[in-house]
């Protein structure tokens, strides 16, 4: 432990942000961070606690506290601290294959999981992630680093999102032979086109994916392989593969005038936009634009940021959010203690900025669309919200959903986006393959595995457990590129890599 004291000390200091005004004019990462000397500050404050929480990882009431790859916190803190940030990225590299997202895109499970949280600000522990990360970057620390030996065994990963990535990155580096095949036109997936550039710059995706080319992997993209004959001939070409092509159906929205024009799904829009901006800095046009548009998005989550921030980008007329769920406290709720996850109230980057460009938050809650209503061109105009309330069901104990009477109201709208998540994995992939899905459409593998049923096939990431989080997609990835090392080799050292 670098420094006792050091959470009585010094009070937390997180990095910057450019303005909302400002930073809404492009589609850069915004986020400024602290200097090396005050970052290293940041790791005295670790506690280094006799039980870590913040690397836990468990299941608490349904919610995860603390880091699912069990990161190794406490001690690249105290590194950070030293000042021996080689060693720290060794220490960080060690459970985690890509820091440089992580350390941009993770909701802080581990922050929120921070002893000093209990009675105080936690650790900056992502920050410090950022930073350890970018300064191994900067310094030559993380460069490509090939297989000194080569198995001769050959691995086919479906999907190019932070499982299939992580699970490419572990297997190439055991020394097997590993192609990925990605159905877009760039590799990354949920990376590449489902998170905006304003949050993760794909020139930090792009430099990854260098590293894992020099390092031997090789990508094959435009390759859907979605076909009962493309299935037959992976498995004649290869011993292994892994499918990780996400959770992929967007829910929809069941709601009369659904056939409107100008209807469309959030995952569309931005990775349209995201497209456009990487072919020719949305100079192409072919993206759906909000520009000059009452924008409504349905759905309260990260998705539905997303919307906000990218249609205020676009130059939107304005913008609301539509979310079921009731207002979340400001502070934990006496029923949501330490170290659960925090179910608390929280204004993102969009939200910002929609306060800034617009004058008030665009989240409206509690409620739902009752109906998109059509002009006479069948052109969505306007969408009708009402009021609803959860109620406990007297007979079966379930908390229903119901509408609150003489609540409707009139939204004025050019734009609709379905931001309501994603129900799970496509189903002209998993018939291609053969494999068994669960009621939810995930495909489905005995609890804590990764085989499906079909033999030498085998699934990771949202495919396998639905909509989840970048940090559980690379978990994912990393444990089953040691299930499918060990069926090759009859053992695996994946876990010391």
């Amino acid at each position: 432990m670098g420094k006792p004291t050091g959470f009585l000390e010094y009070e937390r200091e997180n990095g910057g942000s450019t303005p909302p005004k400002e930073r809404i004019q492009n589609f850069c990462e915004f986020h400024t961070h602290l200097s090396r000397e005050k970052q290293q500050l940041q790791g005295a404050r670790c506690m280094e606690c006799g039980v870590p929480f913040c690397q836990s990882g468990m299941n608490l009431m349904g919610m995860t506290s603390g880091c699912p790859l069990h990161n190794l916190i406490p001690e690249w803190n105290d590194l950070v601290y030293r000042g021996n940030w080689e060693e720290a990225y060794g220490r960080l590299k060690k459970t985690n294959n890509f820091p440089e997202f992580t350390g941009r895109v993770c909701p802080a499970l581990c922050e929120e999981a921070c002893t000093c949280g209990l009675n105080g600000d936690p650790v900056a522990a992502k920050e410090n992630e950022f930073a350890i990360a970018e300064y191994a970057f900067e310094n030559g620390y993380e460069k490509a680093n090939p297989p000194k030996v080569r198995t001769g065994k050959k691995i086919a990963v479906v999907g190019s999102g932070p499982s299939g990535l992580a699970a490419a990155d572990q297997l190439n580096k055991r020394g097997h032979f590993v192609t990925v095949f990605e159905r877009s036109d760039r590799a990354g997936g949920l990376l590449m086109y489902g998170i905006p550039n304003m949050k993760l710059e794909k020139k930090v995706i792009l430099r990854r994916l260098e590293i894992m080319k020099e390092e031997g992997v090789i990508f094959e993209t435009g390759a859907d392989i979605g076909t009962r004959d493309k299935a037959k001939k992976l498995l004649e070409e290869f011993d292994r593969i892994i499918l990780a092509c996400g959770a992929s159906n967007p829910r929809d929205i069941k709601a009369q005038g659904r056939d409107a024009k100008g209807i469309y799904f959030a995952v569309d829009f931005l990775t349209q936009t995201t497209k456009s901006l990487l072919d020719s800095q949305l100079k192409d046009g072919k993206f759906l634009s909000a520009k000059g548009k009452n924008v409504v998005i349905i759905g309260g989550g990260d998705t539905g940021n997303d919307c906000v921030g990218t249609s205020i980008r676009h130059g939107c007329k304005g913008v609301v959010q539509i979310e079921m769920m009731p207002k979340p406290p400001k502070e934990r709720a006496l029923d949501n203690p330490w170290p659960q996850w925090p179910k608390v109230c929280k204004t993102d980057y969009g939200q910002e900025e929609a306060i800034a460009q617009f004058g008030q938050d665009p989240r409206i809650y509690e409620s739902t669309v009752k109906e998109f209503i059509k002009d006479k061109e069948g052109k969505v105009k306007a969408v009708k919200i009402v009021k609803v309330a959860w109620r406990k069901n007297e007979k079966t104990g379930n908390m229903e959903i119901q509408e609150e009477p003489g609540t409707e109201k009139v939204l004025d709208c050019d734009l609709v986006l379905i931001a309501a998540g994603f129900q799970g994995s496509q189903k002209y992939v998993t018939d291609a393959f053969q494999v068994q899905v669960n009621e939810r459409t995930n495909v489905e593998t005995k609890p804590g595995k990764y085989k499906t049923n079909v033999d030498r096939v085998f699934t990771a990431g949202d495919m396998h457990r639905g909509q989840s989080l970048v940090v559980w997609a690379i978990r994912e990835g990393r444990e089953a590129a040691k299930e499918v090392d060990e069926s090759l080799m009859g053992y695996t050292n994946l876990e010391n890599q």
